[in-house]
This record gives C-alpha cells, sequence and structure tokens, in this order.
C-alpha cells in the first residue's frame, strides 16, 4: 500500500500530531512524508529519522503562509500523478481544511477524527467516537485515494532512527492562489493544548470563593494563578470550560470540548469544572482524569479516575506541592 502522511510546519517546526500520522502510514506500507511550505527543506532529514522512506517537497518562498487552495493544488497535481493509495493528516485546523479542498481536488473519500485503523480483507477499517463520544463508529471509504485525519495523540510517536536518508522528490509550485495572507501575529506561548501531556483545566468554580473575595474577577485571576502554578509545574497546558472563555478571563484557543478543541493528554486535571456533555466530549479521551469540585453530583466525577470533593482553591497549592516533592521537582 501507498500512503503518504502529510507534515504541518509553523514557524518551520513539525506539528507533532504529523509525526504520529507518519508512523501510522509506515505501519501500512511504504510510506512517504509531504512537505510543503518556505525553507522546510531542513526538515527533509528529519522526515527519515522518524520513519519515511521518501519525501516529497514543495519549498519556495512564496508558500511562506498557509492557503489552503495554493498548498491543494500543489498535493493534488502530485496525487494524481503518483495515485498513493491513502493520504494522513494530523487533526489540525489547518490540515481538515486541506484535506477537506484534496478530497474536492481529487474526487476522493475522506475520514475524519479517527482514533484507530486496521486493514480487512484488503479494506481500511477506520474508527472514531460519534454521539459526543458515547459511541465509536466503524467507517470505510471506497475510492481509490483515501484521505484521513487523525485525533492528536490516538496513536503513538514513531520511534527516531540512527539514519536519515532516502529518497527526495520535487513537487511542483504552484503562484496560483484565490486567497491572500495580509498579516499573522502571534499567539500567546505556552505548550500547545493539542499536544500536550498534561493539561489543568478552569472551570467556573475558579470565579466562586467568598473567603477571598466577593469579586469575580478576583477570585478567577487567583483561581488561574494556582491552575497555571500546576501546569507549570507539571510541564503542562492550561485549558478551560467554555463558560471561563465566555467570562474572557482566558482566550478561546484554551477551551476543550465540542466547540473548542478535543485533547487526549495523559493526565487531565479538571478544577471548578462541573462537566457538562459539551466539556467532557471534549477530554474524555484522557488516559487518567483528577477532577476537583465542590458538589460531590458534579458529572465531571462520572469520568474521572480520581475524584476530590472539595475547593479547588484549597486543593490546588496541595497537588502543586506534592507533586514537587514526589517528582523531585525544583523550583
Amino acid at each position: 500500500m501507498k500512503t503518504w502522511a502529510y507534515l504541518e510546519t509553523n514557524n518551520n517546526e513539525v506539528n507533532l500530531s504529523s509525526w504520529e500520522a507518519l508512523a501510522l502510514a509506515s505501519s501500512f506500507g511504504a510510506s512517504s512524508a509531504i512537505l510543503i511550505g518556505s525553507n522546510v527543506e531542513k526538515l527533509v532529514s528529519l522526515a527519515f529519522e522518524y520513519g519515511a522512506e521518501s519525501v516529497a517537497i514543495s519549498d519556495h518562498p512564496n508558500l511562506i503562509d498557509f492557503r489552503s487552495d495554493q498548498y491543494a493544488s500543489i498535493l493534488a497535481e502530485y496525487a494524481r500523478a503518483e495515485k498513493p493509495d491513502l493520504i494522513i493528516f494530523p487533526n489540525t485546523f489547518r490540515s481538515r481544511e486541506l484535506a477537506a479542498m484534496l478530497s474536492i481536488d481529487l474526487e476522493c473519500g475522506i475520514m475524519v477524527d479517527i482514533t484507530a485503523l486496521e486493514e480487512v480483507e484488503g479494506t481500511l477499517i477506520a474508527t472514531r467516537p460519534i454521539y459526543e463520544g458515547k459511541a465509536l463508529e466503524k467507517i470505510n471509504c471506497s475510492t481509490s485515494t483515501q484521505l484521513l485525519t487523525i485525533r492528536s495523540r490516538a496513536f503513538p510517536m514513531p520511534a527516531k532512527k540512527t539514519t536519515s536518508a532516502g529518497s527526495i522528490v520535487k513537487m511542483s509550485h504552484s503562484d496560483h492562489s484565490l486567497t491572500k495572507v495580509e498579516a499573522t501575529s502571534e499567539s500567546e506561548g505556552g505548550v500547545s493544548l493539542a499536544n500536550a501531556k498534561v493539561i489543568v483545566s478552569a472551570g467556573r468554580g475558579i470565579t466562586n470563593n467568598p473567603k477571598l473575595s466577593m469579586d469575580e474577577k478576583v477570585n478567577a485571576e487567583e483561581g488561574l494563578r494556582l491552575v497555571k502554578a500546576l501546569a507549570d509545574r507539571l510541564g503542562g497546558a492550561i485549558g478551560a470550560s467554555r463558560a471561563i472563555v465566555d467570562g474572557g478571563y482566558l482566550p478561546y484557543s484554551h477551551q476543550v470540548g465540542q466547540t473548542g478543541k478535543v485533547v487526549s493528554p495523559d493526565l487531565y486535571i479538571s478544577a471548578g469544572i462541573s462537566g457538562s456533555i459539551q466539556h467532557m466530549v471534549g477530554m474524555r479521551s484522557s488516559k487518567l482524569v483528577l477532577s476537583i469540585n465542590k458538589d460531590p453530583e458534579a458529572p465531571i466525577f462520572e469520568v474521572s479516575d480520581i475524584g476530590i470533593v472539595g475547593d479547588l482553591f484549597d486543593y490546588l497549592p496541595l497537588l502543586t506541592d506534592e507533586f514537587k516533592r514526589s517528582l523531585g521537582l525544583k523550583d
């Protein structure tokens, strides 16, 4: 089976989920990594180290800004000539847009948000969550070329090899684009939610601490300080429920849930989150869930491995100190 993995890049760094896509592609046959962008040639050797047998690259200064129509045109032309069986994308905003546009250009099927993939009697069977994560659906695609996007951290990272050699193919470059990027701005730094192994999420409970203040904003600022301290201690990312981002306490890029980001960390700590179904859709696939909430009947406890019934303002500092002690961390 001829399998390709699209490596999404940003500031000349490869999105970690792209390496998971490459590992999955390699498990189904000879894998080729796809690199499109400006000054991405230096990433070729890294793709070989992560298991690619070949790398197809289109490197041009005009490709510095991601434009889905332009990227899809380049990839579609190459795919029509090479006729791959399977092209795998990370399930990011950019890659989903690119995969959708490519499926139109190639008139082929696409399977999205995949968490498992197997070959049964020559047919690829993909698994994805449906009904807000309450059930799993098995699907397949009948077109000769199949596209799929994989959920971040649903598949393992490939092991790096000592060798960094393989064949390199130059794809054509298209100057044609219906869109133009006028300006870009950097979002705030920190660990990416999509790739984080640990996430500490804040809910409405951070705005309610009568012992501290009757001012909701003061409470929220203190609650977020405690959430950040624990996340920093564990090298993790900061998440939030919709109530927190709607309240303006964190940007929407931190939202976990059906209308936010779907995450799969090794450890998910929720602080003051009651657990609406919309939120739980976004974190249900976490490997270990620890929740803190004053309400013993909070729905979040139904999907938690460890539940603490108590005040987050009391328990977050205790957890931060205990992780520091048990992990032997230094300030």
